[in-house]
């Protein structure tokens, strides 16, 4: 559910209506030629839907091929979170690039790793290390 009042989108989660689309914010930036997206919170099915239309979106605004996903405060991660971090990485392959994972808290680590992800997706402990990796 989605609808736009006076340049404010609005998106249905469950029974509430959250402004922005997400009790839980996801920052983007664009530094070195790399698009960094940050989330608060939990990557899950209430969330992906507008975590992929932000990545999408800003990839596609700034011509980008490279994806730094920031994930040092992120609680939470279901099977709809790892099938949207996967479909970012097809993405971004297909287009030539590359995709990292900076600040990854052990649980979420553990569960990327268990899906095989992180055969994929290089993790960095650091924002600066990871954008020297590009």
């Amino acid at each position: 559910y989605f609808r736009k009042k006076e340049n404010i989108s609005f998106y249905r989660i469950g029974k509430r209506e959250v402004e922005g689309g997400l009790n839980v914010p996801i920052t983007t930036e664009y530094k070195k030629g790399v698009v960094c997206i940050q989330l608060e919170g939990e990557l899950d099915m209430n969330t992906v839907a507008l975590f992929r239309e932000k990545v999408d979106f800003a990839l596609a605004v700034h011509g980008a091929n490279k994806l730094l996903l920031n994930f040092a405060k992120v609680t939470f991660i279901d099977s709809s979170g790892l099938g949207v971090i996967l479909g970012r990485y097809k993405k971004i392959i297909m287009l030539g690039g590359k995709i990292v994972v900076v600040k990854l808290p052990s649980q979420i680590e553990r569960i990327l790793d268990l899906s095989g992800l992180l055969k994929l997706i290089p993790v960095y402990a650091t924002e600066e290390e990871a954008l020297s990796s590009f």
